[in-house]
């Protein structure tokens, strides 16, 4: 398993284990966490699912699509760092991973 660490729009970090293969999303949502309402599923089509990717791990999580970043156009507060969860795919190099939510969704 693949951890991840959650830190919400307040500070509060939670480290939670990660299948390989599923996406960050997919995590947040097994695993309850705060902020991320994945509103369309996981299908790109909305921005309920945006994070923002620590600096030391934004190269390893990798750029978003095109199609994602349309999508990142409906989130508040967009940074350069900001990704939808559902569009990074959980492998064993992203152990250690630590995400930001947002203080409010798309």
């Amino acid at each position: 398993m693949t951890k991840i660490t959650f830190i919400d729009a307040k500070g509060e970090a939670r480290a939670v284990d990660a299948e390989v293969g599923a996406t960050v999303m997919e995590t947040a949502l097994r695993n309850a966490i705060p902020g991320i309402e994945a509103e369309c599923g996981g299908a790109c089509a909305c921005a309920t699912c945006h994070v923002y990717v620590a600096d030391d791990w934004t190269e390893k999580v990798g750029q978003p699509s095109q199609m994602e970043e349309d999508m990142l156009d409906f989130a508040f507060e967009v940074r350069p760092n900001s990704r939808l969860a559902c569009q990074i795919k959980v492998s064993e190099e992203l152990d250690g991973l630590v995400v930001t939510t947002p203080a409010k969704q798309g």
